[in-house]
């Protein structure tokens, strides 16, 4: 029989909060995270978006300076993320050798980088940090997470685009099941809004070009959608096996019960147009959770508010569940947070605990105008009820490369 895995601890920092608790009664009310970048960028390197979804709440307002010089931004939201996590989970005693570390960056450590070319571009290679090769690395994150819990039972950096932090989760489980872990803190973390990554992801027509109007800017399934928000911050989960976390008397939220992974094998940037690979990562996370189509109640798409992508996702859930997907209730929750990239999987996981948890689906905003081939149940505005009794979500996550996750998230 296959462990069953729980989930007792969650920690995040956003564009709608500076924890998990904030984060969720801001989606909730349906606020948007995306504002007005308050620098220079757009006119001074000619690049046509001048918005994102930054943190409500700086990582300077928690950590210490000391500190934060040690680290990436992308890893000091990962720190922030976890130490909520792991004092929500109540800080557990653990065997270090069998607690785990997953957290994954879809880009790593880009300001790291880029600042270390500008100092040996102006100043010479004596004046680079000695610390930038440890802060720039895309393990860098799950690294000082390992320290910070002190797991050493393996600590683990999955790099697969937008996809990664739900990957990350996904592994985190696999690590328990297969007796490598008792208990493994895991997430996703990216910190990229950063001028050249602005740029390119404009260059590429991939985000949003309402310079006039961010906070409705993503607007997923809407006709007049024209790209994603680009967004930071982190998303952190403690996972443990079902034995360990009642023998300690822990709070449970919630079961991580099935994984599903797969890869389009079609292109680098675009989601096979079938949705063959989303739909395999379905069905897979479905089996793997040893539950039916018609448990699931629902789901929370990686609905990028892309023209092409929207509904290649939303057609792969019709062909899987059916007359079934009418009993489901979609969000969208990146028309309120913008797109975390690397970290989106992971936070998208967090709500989709809380909506089993509380029994409520999180609202989608901005669409005024639904898309005519959606023939999903959209929650659209204000959040909508979920029914009682046992209920599974289903949360998606894709990243460029073909990459498809999905993960099952049944009450406890």
């Amino acid at each position: 029989m296959s462990t069953t895995v729980v989930v007792t601890g969650l920690g995040a920092t956003t564009p709608l909060g500076g924890d998990v608790a904030s984060t969720w009664k801001a989606a909730l009310a349906g606020e948007s995270g995306a504002r007005t970048l308050d620098n220079d960028w757009a006119e001074k390197y000619g690049i046509g978006v001048n918005f994102a979804a930054q943190l409500k709440v700086g990582p300077e307002e928690v950590l210490a300076r000391p500190e934060m010089k040690k680290m990436d931004p992308s890893a000091q939201y990962a720190i922030i993320a976890t130490r909520e996590a792991w004092a929500d989970a109540g800080t557990p005693d653990v065997d270090p050798t069998r607690l785990g570390a997953v957290v994954s960056s879809g880009i790593g450590g880009i300001w790291t980088t880029l600042d270390g070319w500008d100092t040996l571009r102006e100043r010479g290679g004596r004046r680079v940090l000695p610390m930038t090769v440890p802060m720039l690395m895309p393990n860098s994150p799950a690294a000082y997470v390992e320290l910070e819990v002190g797991a050493q039972a393996g600590a683990h950096a999955l790099v697969s685009a937008c996809a990664s932090g739900a990957e990350a989760i996904g592994y985190a489980v696999d690590m328990i099941r297969l007796g490598r872990a008792d208990v493994v803190v895991a997430g996703g973390t990216e910190a990229a809004i950063h001028p050249m990554p602005l740029a390119a992801f404009a260059a590429s027509r991939t985000l949003s070009g309402r310079n006039d109007d961010p906070a409705r800017a993503s607007r997923p399934y809407d006709t007049d959608r024209d790209g994603f928000v680009m967004a930071e911050g982190a998303g952190i989960v403690v996972l443990e096996s079902e034995a360990h976390a009642k023998a300690r008397g822990a709070k449970i939220y919630a079961e991580i019960s099935g994984v599903g992974l797969s890869s389009d094998a079609y292109h680098l940037t675009s989601p096979e147009p079938t949705g063959r690979g989303q739909i395999a990562a379905m069905e897979r996370a479905i089996a793997n959770a040893a539950i039916a189509k018609n448990d699931i109640h629902h789901i929370n798409a990686h609905a990028t508010s892309t023209t092409v992508g929207d509904l290649i996702e939303a057609r792969a859930i019709r062909t899987l569940l059916g007359d079934t997907a009418d009993q489901v209730k979609l969000s969208a929750t990146k028309s309120l947070t913008g797109h975390l990239l690397g970290g989106a999987g992971a936070l998208e996981t967090i709500f989709s605990i809380l909506a089993v948890r509380d029994r409520v689906a999180p609202p989608t905003i901005n669409v005024e105008n639904p898309d005519p081939e959606l023939t999903l149940d959209l929650v659209r505005t204000t959040p909508r009820d979920l029914p009682t009794g046992d209920i599974a979500a289903l949360n998606n996550s894709f990243g460029f490369g073909g990459h498809n996750v999905a993960l099952v998230v049944r009450n406890h």
